[in-house]
């Protein structure tokens, strides 16, 4: 990881890109109710946050892992938000103290990493992913580069289409589509950092028009691209 990245860009409102993850740290956003395509790790920087949740109701905390495919409404101030969104959690589920079926609540070093966020953003993606099994990541590798059906992936690990889907959605806790659109979200970034206009990237992540880009942005993190765009967050990718 290019660490020495995060310094000098942690200041101003940030993207970080690493393969199969993400973090965003600087004001937070309006968000609407959506479902992430991977986990989500939020932390509220500044202060605490409001999520509901069907599996836990309404709660006010200071940092929540939100499940992959777990739609969830996060209201926070106009504070710093911490989001790190994740492939594979690691050890990142067992420092939670609260945890429920899809959320949990509580990490243990919370104050420590509300008293450094960039350091955070360090540690979480950085850290070591769980062991998975080794087609399923393969399956990862090969999406991250370019779009490709179930089909085609389940050819080039030797299994049928049905057996793939079975194992993907058993190891990656998420569904082969939703984490094939999370794959191509990072390519478009990627390729916004540098310097592609967000149509052409999108088209060529494989985005079938602008239109489900747009819908499919919307639905995985509860704003516009639009909108994320406008803030002028810097994009940066790490190694």
């Amino acid at each position: 990881m290019d660490t020495a990245a995060l310094p000098e860009t942690c200041c101003p409102p940030t993207l970080w890109l690493r393969p199969g993850r993400a973090a965003y740290l600087g004001p937070s956003f309006r968000l609407d109710t959506h479902s992430g395509s991977v986990h989500c790790f939020a932390l509220g920087v500044d202060a605490p946050f409001v999520l509901r949740s069907a599996d836990t109701g309404e709660r006010r905390v200071r940092s929540a892992l939100i499940g992959a495919r777990t739609p969830h409404h996060l209201v926070a101030g106009d504070g710093r938000m911490l989001f790190c969104y994740l492939d594979r959690v690691g050890e990142l589920r067992s420092a939670m103290t609260e945890r429920h079926s899809s959320v949990h609540f509580g990490h243990r070093d919370e104050d420590r990493l509300v008293r450094d966020p960039c350091e955070a953003v360090e540690e979480l993606l950085g850290e070591e992913p769980g062991e998975i099994d080794e087609r399923v990541g393969e399956a990862f590798s090969l999406l991250r580069v370019r779009d490709a059906s179930a089909a085609e992936i389940a050819a080039a690990v030797n299994l049928s289409t049905s057996r793939f889907l079975h194992l993907f959605s058993e190891h990656a806790a998420t569904s082969f589509r939703r984490y094939r659109l999370w794959a191509r979200m990072l390519r478009v970034a990627e390729s916004v950092s540098a310097g592609t206009n967000l149509t052409t990237a999108a088209v060529e992540a494989g985005f079938a028009s602008p239109g489900h880009f747009s819908d499919a942005f919307r639905a995985m993190f509860g704003l516009t691209a639009s909108t994320f765009l406008a803030s002028r967050t810097r994009i940066v990718t790490l190694v």
